[in-house]
């Protein structure tokens, strides 16, 4: 076409066509062949052309595609649940089932005050999340994000959630252990209750491993078992956001599942279609939904697509290709590879501060001076030029930027399919070097970097 009608994510810029996927392989129109080294956003977890997969879609849609959730439910939606339910921990047993992350927390947040409200506790209706954090673009998913950049132009519009700290590791105060400052971040959660006043208070969100805000940032050992613990003394409910963590990403079939403490609520998306269809779930406890069933007996939450069978069947087939196929293992033994790969990165090119990640889901984190962990201010574009040199030499990996404030911070996420191989990794490896070494030695011209 001569022009397009389209509105695309930079205004005025051109893209590649897509032509097919194999593996973790992309192909543009024009033949040129990309290493998905973020799966997509962090979704593509099985990779493309995955044929069992649109056996299944065909199957389904030869049956029947879509059924509103008020007059029917699925075969595939019910299986779908049951299989959901054996993944989850503990009794997170009941899935809503909508079309993307954003809808699944936002799903969770209405779930958790409406909880209180059948309880008699009407007034615990505040949720409390963490600078630093993203759980999506819709109003009040925004509202109970962290992420400055993306908050910024809303602000007058959105709930004040934000208030307490995440846990960053590779910027920790001196002189602290890591037990010490697990504690210190947790507590601030007890604090910001203190304040506000646990009989307002709903719920307490947060994301396992802190993705796009911040990149692939893994919290100290004990800090979500302090959270746990205070979640309890306040009566306040625990979301995971697994949204990007989930599905067996950080080689566990949930991120949370590192420190064995079960959520009241949990968001799920991306991995759970693995980018076959949108598709997405807040889970609950069986505690919560009993409490509403024996209440109003309806959650006050929906869209047009929620739990429709096409979607349900083909995440079915997803998950089940994901045990047939021991991806599970797999994202352990080769996030295990990739994030040693990166910590060797690291160690040789001066421009990357940090390495770091769970599974297969890592980050690199780049500064100034590796020193005095100095960032680059974003008006420098570090991350952006990085990424865009991986993308022209035939590597796709995603932006994590302005984790400092929305006034710093460059950093990417590395998060290939969990199918991928070991000389996969090695493959990506080299061409990520090859591009982060080439914009160092640019910012080293330019006079930007020692």
């Amino acid at each position: 076409m001569e022009r397009s009608y389209v509105i695309k994510p930079e205004l005025g810029k051109s893209y590649p066509v897509i032509s097919h996927g194999k593996g973790i392989y992309l192909y543009d129109s024009e033949g040129k062949a990309y290493i998905d080294g973020c799966s997509g956003a962090v979704t593509a977890s099985i990779g493309h052309g995955v044929e069992e997969i649109a056996e299944a879609m065909a199957a389904q849609a030869s049956k029947v595609s879509f059924a509103y959730r008020s007059h029917f439910s699925s075969e595939a939606v019910e299986e779908l649940g049951a299989k959901l339910a054996s993944w989850a921990p503990g009794n997170l047993n009941w899935s809503f089932f909508v079309s993307s992350g954003s809808e699944a927390t936002e799903t969770a947040q209405k779930i958790a005050i409406q909880y209180w409200q059948e309880k008699g506790f009407a007034r615990k209706n505040r949720i409390i999340s963490r600078w630093m954090s993203y759980h999506g673009i819709t109003m009040g998913a925004l509202a109970m994000s962290g992420h400055v950049l993306r908050r910024k132009r809303f602000v007058p519009l959105l709930q004040d959630y934000p208030s307490v700290s995440a846990p960053y590791p590779y910027r920790m105060p001196a002189g602290l252990s890591e037990a010490e400052y697990a504690m210190r971040c947790a507590d601030e959660l007890e604090l910001s209750i203190l304040r506000i006043g646990a009989e307002n208070v709903a719920a307490f969100i947060a994301e396992p491993v802190i993705g796009a805000s911040g990149g692939a940032v893994v919290p100290p050992n004990g800090y979500f078992q302090r959270i746990r613990e205070i979640c309890d003394k306040y009566q306040v409910l625990f979301i995971a956001d697994e949204v990007m963590t989930g599905m067996a990403r950080t080689g566990k079939k949930f991120g949370i599942d590192h420190w064995q403490v079960q959520p009241d609520l949990m968001a799920l998306g991306k991995g759970m279609s693995a980018g076959y269809t949108p598709m997405a779930a807040a889970m609950a406890t069986d505690e919560i939904i009993e409490t509403i069933t024996r209440g109003s007996g309806l959650i006050m939450a929906g869209h047009t697509y929620s739990a429709n069978p096409q979607s349900a069947a083909t995440s079915l087939a997803v998950v089940n290709y994901m045990e047939q196929n021991n991806l599970l293992e797999n994202a352990a033994t080769q996030g295990e590879f990739l994030l040693g790969e990166l910590k060797k990165l690291a160690a040789e090119l001066p421009l990357i501060g940090d390495a770091r990640g769970l599974g297969l889901l890592c980050g690199l984190e780049f500064v100034k001076d590796r020193q005095t962990k100095e960032p680059f201010p974003l008006s420098v574009g570090v991350g952006s030029r990085i990424i865009s040199r991986a993308f022209e030499k035939g590597l796709i990996v995603y932006a994590a930027m302005g984790g400092l404030e929305g006034v710093a911070g460059d950093a990417i996420i590395v998060s290939p399919p969990l199918t991928i191989t070991k000389d996969e990794v090695t493959k990506l490896i080299q061409i990520l070097r090859s591009a982060i070494a080439e914009v160092q030695a640019e910012l080293q011209r330019e006079g930007l970097l020692g």
